[in-house]
């Protein structure tokens, strides 16, 4: 009998391991590959129809303007793709749009801050597409992590092109603000003056945590931490390490926190999280009725007044 319990013991372990490297290598391929579209924040209240009338919109005016394609060569030799759209009038600051995930930075998701910044400020716009997004080469998303060194490589190309004496400020939407949150971690040139970081998520590993449970009803343990040794050997990086949380702890760059209050993807008690955690000068401002990435959607004026208020006072 004690034989018989030892040898089911041991099967029910072997299960248990087998059954949670196949959930963590089913959970690194449908939120991290780049091709699948599984995981996907795109609202679903009433915000929506607005948002797909607004993007149509956004995407008509983006194709009339003239943008220039730049390239980048990352540190891990990935062709990098960014479109950028200069100020009507010679201007020395340029805003770097950071899209969120799955999106794409000037074609779509990000063409109504672009045409905010263009139009209503008078502004150069830089539009990259992460790595494992639009033209970019990659086969991961990286959450932030590995885009923040892409980001750092933009920065000094605006600089290059456009001269020493640019002020470049940083926008990043979902995904695309823990990017830019992430990079204000980095050791950036005095060039860079501001943050504005738009329904971010606190850590990779806080988000994931957060949508197994949300989608799947699972607990972080063990799929997580076995998902993110599979992360570590193949990009390189537990994901952890992937932390915004940290980045703005030790920056020294005004930081201005935007978050919807019925946001279902990026849960809106993050961004107290990381609000909490800045040392630097900050602003936070919760929309009302704002879903995931819908602040601009929902209250265009005031988005745009905050904005420009916050980037008189930093830039």
């Amino acid at each position: 009998m004690k034989k018989i319990l030892i040898i089911s013991g041991s099967i029910l372990v072997g299960l248990f391991l087998l059954i949670t490297i196949c959930a963590s290598f089913y959970l690194y391929s449908y939120a991290l590959a780049r091709d699948n579209t599984s995981m996907n924040d795109e609202p679903t209240t009433d915000t929506a129809k607005l948002a797909k009338k607004n993007r149509e919109e956004n995407q008509a005016w983006m194709e009339k303007q003239k943008l220039v394609r730049w390239t980048e060569q990352s540190s891990d030799d990935l062709k990098l793709v960014a479109n950028y759209l200069a100020a009507d009038k010679p201007s020395n600051t340029t805003i770097i749009l950071a899209h969120g995930y799955r999106g794409t930075s000037g074609k779509v998701e990000m063409a109504g801050l672009a045409k905010m910044y263009h139009e209503k400020f008078g502004y150069n716009v830089l539009m990259p597409d992460a790595r494992a997004h639009g033209e970019s080469e990659g086969e991961n998303i990286g959450f932030g992590w590995p885009e923040r060194k892409d980001y750092v490589q933009w920065i000094n190309q605006v600089i290059e092109k456009n001269g020493t004496n640019e002020e470049i400020a940083l926008h990043g939407v979902s995904m695309g603000s823990s990017t830019v949150l992430m990079t204000s971690g980095e050791d950036l040139p005095k060039q860079v003056k501001s943050i504005i970081a738009d329904c971010g998520y606190t850590s990779m590993d806080a988000e994931l945590s957060y949508q197994l449970k949300a989608m799947f009803h699972l607990p972080s343990f063990p799929i997580i931490p076995t998902a993110s040794l599979i992360n570590k050997f193949k990009e390189g990086f537990f994901f952890s390490e992937a932390s915004a949380i940290d980045a703005v702890s030790k920056t020294d760059l005004p930081i201005f926190y935007i978050h919807g209050d019925e946001d279902a993807f990026v849960p809106t008690y993050m961004v107290d999280e990381l609000y909490d955690a800045t040392n630097s000068y900050k602003e936070k401002w919760i929309v009302k009725g704002a879903e995931h990435g819908q602040a601009y959607t929902v209250d265009p004026e005031t988005y745009e007044e905050k904005v420009r208020q916050f980037l008189n006072k930093t830039m």
